[in-house]
């Protein structure tokens, strides 16, 4: 009979590509990992993965055992979960990947509530502002938009990610307060990079009649930070082009005011992102409903939605 151990090691294996993925995700070494397998290959009297320097790919025999094993195994770690949940608190680390000026806004002043409700949960958040790997990074959960999304990856919208231009009241001083998107050509524009193509991020804007126009925004600064845009926004740059869980909180105390208001681009939704549902930890379970619950109640949908003008 095959332990769970030798079992799980070859479907994340199969799952990721390598041994050093699925450990990451087992919490063990890869040289445990691959000794879980060539135990269970020895055990079945079968090859199940090629194996070379580069790579790690299924063999024949391989693809029929991962097709027979996989549901069976899911359903086995899904009944662990349920019995586990009988027994006593929602517990372990929590991992979480979130952007640093939205997790520090809107994440953060969740915990309090969060960590008194569910005392045995330990946190481990990251504040990054790239799109994790869940599964071949370990986390539990991700909160952002636009994530690739894996097998076995789900994603919860939260809210839409629609795109503002804003300014501050000192760098519009003297200036015709821009109300159609061709107004923004002769500005000066706080641009976005990005860190992983170079790229300069440009934005076609819409109103509510279905209308698009491009936002010709004459870049004059570059960042490849939306926090860093935000900042040089309010310190009377230039018009940035924001998404507005980003600007809310200035546009609220003054600090920025919403340019052509009744135009945005959207960006997508800002989703939250965690692993299979069958084998959803109960940690994740009620973080998840925490965090959904909180955007239900703040109206955090409606107060992001740009197109409310």
């Amino acid at each position: 009979m095959e332990t769970l151990a030798n079992l799980e090691s070859f479907v994340r294996s199969a799952e990721l590509g390598g041994f050093s993925a699925a450990a990451r995700q087992l919490g063990l070494t890869p040289a445990a990992v691959s000794r879980n397998v060539a135990l269970l290959e020895r055990n079945l009297g079968a090859r199940l993965f090629h194996r070379s320097t580069r790579k790690l790919t299924l063999t024949e025999a391989g693809e029929r055992f991962l097709l027979g094993v996989r549901g069976p195994l899911e359903g086995l770690h899904a009944a662990i979960a349920d019995a586990a949940d009988d027994q006593g608190e929602p517990a372990g680390v929590l991992k979480v990947s979130v952007a640093l000026a939205f997790g520090m806004d809107y994440l953060l002043p969740l915990l309090p509530d969060f960590m008194a409700k569910h005392p045995h949960v330990r946190i481990d958040w990251q504040f990054d502002n790239r799109q994790v790997d869940l599964v071949a990074e370990g986390f539990d959960a991700a909160i952002g938009g636009g994530f690739d999304l894996a097998p076995g990856v789900v994603a919860r919208p939260l809210a839409p990610a629609h795109i503002i231009a804003v300014a501050s009241p000192g760098y519009l001083q003297g200036r015709p307060l821009p109300v159609e998107p061709e107004d923004l050509a002769g500005l000066d524009g706080i641009a976005m990079r990005s860190a992983r193509t170079g790229r300069v991020r440009t934005w076609t804007m819409r109103n509510a009649e279905g209308a698009t126009h491009a936002a010709e925004l004459r870049p004059h600064l570059l960042f490849n930070d939306p926090a860093a845009m935000t900042r040089a926004a309010v310190l009377g740059l230039g018009v940035s082009m924001l998404a507005v869980p980003d600007a809310l909180p200035y546009l609220e105390r003054g600090d920025l005011i919403r340019l052509v208001p009744k135009w945005y681009a959207d960006a997508g939704p800002i989703s939250l992102y965690y692993a299979s549902r069958t084998l959803l930890p109960a940690k994740t379970r009620v973080f998840v409903d925490h965090v959904t619950e909180a955007f239900r109640q703040q109206r955090l949908a409606e107060r992001f939605a740009g197109s409310l003008g």
